[in-house]
């Protein structure tokens, strides 16, 4: 398997579309749970990197009701998904667990920028 670019990373700042079925977990629940039938994508917003994604949606289904949590694997996308991804230069986005938690965790660091500066500029 090709590793993953560790320059595709960063926050998705808006996100919007449609889920065939979407598999949410709910604040404060150890198990997620699947939302059948068409989801609307009204709201999106979260981080990315090569170690992992967290997604947090809001949805909303052909009765009008809304829900939100963090998205789990087996969501799948039914016409389209569109995500504005802000990847702050000269910033790294990664993932570690943390001992307390147990939990991946965020981890920001700086990072060498993504292409060269331009003739003189201050970097």
């Amino acid at each position: 398997m090709a590793k993953a670019d560790p320059r595709l990373w960063g926050f998705i700042v808006c996100g919007i579309g449609s889920l065939e079925s979407a598999v949410l977990r709910f604040a404060d629940q150890a198990e997620a749970v699947l939302l059948t039938g068409p989801q609307e994508v009204v709201s999106m917003a979260g981080s990315v990197s090569c170690d992992g994604a967290h997604l947090h949606l809001v949805v909303a289904d052909a009765v009008e009701r809304t829900r939100g949590g963090q998205l789990c694997h087996g969501s799948r996308v039914r016409t389209t998904m569109e995500m504005l991804l802000m990847c702050p230069e000269g910033w790294a986005l990664g993932r570690e667990r943390d001992p307390a938690t147990g939990h991946l965790e965020l981890t920001i660091s700086p990072s060498l920028p993504r292409r060269p500066p331009l003739p003189g500029s201050p970097g």
